[in-house]
């Protein structure tokens, strides 16, 4: 049986905690990435999404980005190795204390928006990160797009690694993401992204803004909790795959 982790950012609020759909997102995934205080999140919300998370047997990531609450990690930010290194661990340090204080175990990290992106491009920046997560627990898992220099530098030095593919994302011809300043970044209607997941996860393609297809590796799904049906779109992903056959399961 084909296997996939269905993988969703949470925690991704500050200030006044607001719930909103994360506790019933978490019954369709495998796998939460937990944001650290940089992009989103904050103290109690990273405590109450971490207990969420334990309470539905969900697999729990940190999710560190940019220090860009304004702009929610989505703006590129200059920023030297030394400087990535350091807000990496910082964050995932932070998150993991969460974890540790409700008797839970960290499983991955996944960098946010234009940390993520960059990350995908840059092999210095890319090196940085992953450093930044061996240097912490060698036994964590580094997720990265797919056919990107996060992925290569976390099995350079020595970490697993999961290719990371998207569910409601378009693919430039390169297989990077298409930019979300553009108006095809994402895939609006729910059916085309569903069929995007199933042929990515069962064919290991997908077909870019060309038409063109690009060869791919899925080892885990992102669908985004932030949208306007996040949770309609989660039910529907979930009961898809089990319709194809494809059995959903974190990666450790």
């Amino acid at each position: 049986m084909v296997k996939i982790d269905l993988n969703c950012d949470m925690g991704e609020s500050f200030g006044a905690y607001k719930m909103g759909n994360d506790a019933e997102v978490l019954k369709y995934i495998t796998s939460a990435n937990i944001a650290c205080g940089y992009h989103a999140g904050d103290p109690s919300v990273m405590r109450k999404t971490v207990e969420l998370a334990l309470k539905s047997g969900t697999a729990i990531g940190a999710h560190p980005g940019f220090p860009d609450l304004g702009g929610f990690g989505r703006r590129n930010m200059n920023v030297s190795e030394e400087e990535a290194y350091d807000l990496t661990l910082y964050q995932i340090g932070a998150l993991y204390g969460f974890v540790k204080a409700q008797g839970g175990t960290l499983q991955h990290v996944k960098p946010h928006g234009a940390l993520y992106n960059a990350a995908a491009k840059d092999a210095k920046l890319a090196h940085a990160i992953a450093k930044a997560v061996y240097d912490l627990d060698p036994g964590l898992i580094l997720f990265g797009l797919s056919g990107g220099e996060l992925v290569r530098a976390g099995k350079q030095i020595g970490l697993k690694t999961a290719s990371e593919v998207f569910a409601d994302r378009t693919y430039q011809p390169d297989g990077s993401l298409t930019p979300r300043s553009q108006s095809n970044a994402l895939i609006e209607d729910d059916e085309q992204a569903v069929n995007q997941v199933v042929r990515m996860v069962k064919e290991g393609i997908v077909r870019g803004v060309d038409d063109k297809n690009i060869s791919i590796e899925a080892d885990t799904v992102c669908i985004h909790g932030d949208g306007a049906h996040a949770l309609a779109f989660a039910e529907k992903i979930n009961q898809r795959l089990r319709e194809e056959n494809i059995s959903m399961q974190s990666l450790k």
